[in-house]
């Protein structure tokens, strides 16, 4: 993408995406010939769930119903046991949907004109449903507006292009860049091997600026055919949205160039994991300060209580920031990623980094969360670390100077040790709920059941004939 055209897509968002109100959103449907409506709510995987329907239709009435159910489905298209707390409504009653007209955008991949929207999850009685994950996180900034802070984020999102695999027995392997050849070593930071994909990109770029979302930089990662794009700083719950849309952006760009985009946190052996890293500040509500610097420029109590609160209850959120078997593949000693919640000034190998800036640009890098979470989830989770910290006066350990990666494991090992932490610990209940809770734990451990049930090719290799 040109310098003129990146340039351009900042202006170009007010005018993009969004609208106010209902009125708004159909002069804008209008405006552009908009002839199908993509109604999408994010379910607990993170995967966009709704209704497609004729624009017209659509606003006769916005507001829509949906089953309940769809909070409490698995990743492989089961449900969470209904005898188990938080299994879910035995009814399976509907939830009203209503539209947040502020994400109305084009689907630029779509045949014909189309347009999506995020809806929110209401109870008929016009409560937040508690386990819809756009409701948590926003449950989550209200908390910190109720001390007068502002929290601020901005995601890393990693990812690998794989050649299309259809037998899930068969390793994902890299695609053919332009040069008619995959790559096999690893590339970090290389312009060349991302310009193996520069069509690609071209398109990704192109998405992007026709939603209104604002790609920051695009990076090669250590893996062969990994990359990252960083998103600009700004509110939670606009980046989570972001993010949300994001990963559908880049999957359907890969499709369109016959490749696959795969957000799974370790889908090929012997690669490096994929992150989704996640910066964040915290404003005062009403002086736009970071409350994590001084008026001098020193740090605060608030950043190292922000710090504390991460360091203590990181591993209580790990089946969030790590919701599947195979993200804790990516955590282990001999990756890059970390294994416990050591924190260090400038340092990469611990869990929780202190980035270089300036004063008003102090933050707290999570670098636990992989990248195949739920972004709506991830980020309450982390944000809710540090609210405890700082709402309890903790203080962190000592900054770590050399590599963390040779110290103690501080983080879950596997899914059901998560799921027991985040369960067992009452103040992050008091934060997301005992609802919400009950349902993820059901959910994470109905998907156990199900990883259990397939014998994978490491115990036919080693127990076949040896046992």
């Amino acid at each position: 993408m040109s310098k003129k055209k990146r340039a351009g897509l900042r202006d170009a968002i007010a005018d993009r995406r969004g609208a106010t109100d209902v009125e708004a959103a159909r002069e804008w449907v209008d405006e552009r010939g908009i002839e199908e409506l993509e109604c999408l709510i994010p379910d607990q995987a993170g995967v966009a769930r709704g209704k497609i329907m004729p624009a017209q239709k659509f606003f006769q009435s916005p507001t829509m119903n949906l089953p309940s159910s769809i909070f409490h489905q698995t990743i492989s298209g089961g449900y969470a046991d209904e005898d188990e707390p938080g299994g879910g409504d035995p009814t399976d009653a509907d939830v009203v949907l209503e539209p947040d007209w502020s994400t109305l955008s084009t689907v630029p991949w779509a045949n014909d004109p189309t347009a999506q929207i995020i809806h929110d999850a209401y109870h008929r009685d016009g409560r937040p449903v508690e386990v819809s994950p756009r409701s948590l996180l926003k449950r989550v900034i209200d908390l910190y507006g109720h001390k007068g802070w502002s929290p601020i984020i901005a995601p890393e999102i990693e990812f690998y292009l794989v050649k299309p695999n259809t037998d899930p027995d068969y390793p994902l392997e890299p695609p053919i860049g332009r040069s008619g050849r995959p790559e096999t070593g690893r590339q970090s930071y290389s312009i060349s091997a991302v310009n193996e994909f520069d069509e690609l990109f071209e398109d990704i770029y192109s998405f992007s600026e026709a939603q209104g979302l604002e790609i920051d930089t695009l990076i090669h990662e250590e893996g062969a055919a990994q990359m990252e794009i960083n998103l600009r700083h700004g509110a939670p719950l606009e980046l989570a949205d972001q993010v949300f849309l994001f990963k559908r952006t880049i999957r359907e760009a890969a499709l369109k160039h016959k490749m696959y985009a795969t957000f799974m946190a370790k889908p090929i052996a012997n690669q490096p994991g994929s992150a989704m890293h996640i910066h964040q500040s915290v404003r005062n509500a009403k002086t736009g300060d970071n409350i994590f610097s001084d008026p001098n420029g020193k740090p605060t109590s608030e950043f190292f209580a922000f710090l504390a609160g991460t360091q203590k209850y990181l591993p209580a959120v790990m089946c969030v920031l790590a919701p599947y078997v195979n993200s804790y593949r990516r955590l282990t000693r001999q990756s890059s990623a970390p294994i416990n919640v050591q924190w260090g000034y400038d340092n990469r190998t611990t869990g929780i980094r202190v980035p270089p800036s300036g004063a008003e640009a102090r933050r707290v890098e999570n670098r636990v969360p992989s990248s195949d979470a739920n972004p709506y989830l991830a980020i309450a989770a982390s944000l809710a670390c540090g609210y405890l910290g700082m709402v309890e006066g903790l203080t962190p350990t000592e900054p770590i100077d050399g590599s963390a990666h040779g110290l103690d494991y501080d983080l879950p090992r596997g899914l059901l040790e998560a799921v027991s932490a985040f369960e067992n610990c009452e103040p992050l209940q008091d934060v997301f709920g005992r609802t919400f809770t009950a349902t993820y734990g059901a959910i994470k451990r109905a998907e156990f059941e199900t990883f259990m049930r397939v014998i994978s090719p490491w115990e036919r290799e080693y127990l076949l004939l040896n046992v």
